[in-house]
């Protein structure tokens, strides 16, 4: 092991530094950690990560004006943006943590990528409505989002996988810890919205059918809770 090329990073509400030595050299302890195309910070949350997928599809999108902002038919247009610049942003949604802040950066990414298209300047003063009646859209990245971390979390939860023991939290070595003053911090689970608890939202993962109705492409839109 690399003793230089090696970082150590613990994740916690206050994180704290680590000690680890090998051969007598400390290894070096940093606060955010670009693993698999994913930043991962040590507060475990994930609006470092959002801002930075955000920046890359507006670089994208900036690289490829012409061809999002030309003379083509509106609904292939909008087909390019979802194929070339939302795959960028979106990727490894389906294990963000959103709380209301990051729904407002998303959302906000949304209207910046069809008044872009449309060719809308921010001193036009165009309201956010009139710009969905023109591109014939409606607010979708959240419901997205949704759907696809419903995807996933449903596929976790019909297997046996060590990431199902991870969601569950039944991994040996987990510290109990008492009670924060404060609201709880948001878990991945509650995006889904299933306010009568984890066995439910089980039971429906093992019936395809019922999952489908309740998180297909004709459910609800995602109630957004402040965390």
């Amino acid at each position: 092991m690399n003793v230089e090329k090696t970082k150590v990073m613990k994740i916690s509400r206050q994180p704290t530094p680590v000690t680890i030595k090998k051969d007598q050299k400390h290894m070096e302890n940093v606060k955010c950690f670009k693993y698999l195309g994913s930043l991962l910070t040590d507060n475990g949350r994930c609006t470092c990560e959002i801002k930075s997928r955000i920046a890359m599809a507006k670089a994208a999108f900036s690289k490829k004006k012409n061809l999002f902002t030309r003379k083509l038919d509106l609904n292939l247009r909008k087909k390019l943006v979802n194929c070339y610049i939302w795959s960028m942003a979106l990727y490894g949604a389906e294990t963000w943590i959103l709380r209301a802040v990051d729904n407002k950066h998303l959302e906000s990414f949304e209207m910046w990528c069809w008044k872009r298209m449309e060719k809308i300047s921010w001193t036009d003063y165009v309201r956010n409505e009139e710009v969905l009646f023109r591109v014939s859209v409606q607010r979708n990245i959240l419901h997205e989002i949704r759907k696809w971390k419903a995807n996933w979390i449903c596929h976790m939860l019909r297997s046996n996988r060590f990431l199902k023991e991870v969601i569950e939290g039944k991994t040996e070595g987990r510290i109990e810890v008492t009670r924060r003053r404060g609201r709880r911090r948001k878990k991945m689970l509650d995006d889904l919205g299933d306010r009568r608890g984890y066995s439910h939202l089980k039971e429906k993962a093992l019936d395809r059918i019922k999952w489908r109705n309740c998180f297909g492409r004709d459910s609800g839109p995602v109630i957004l809770t402040d965390y």
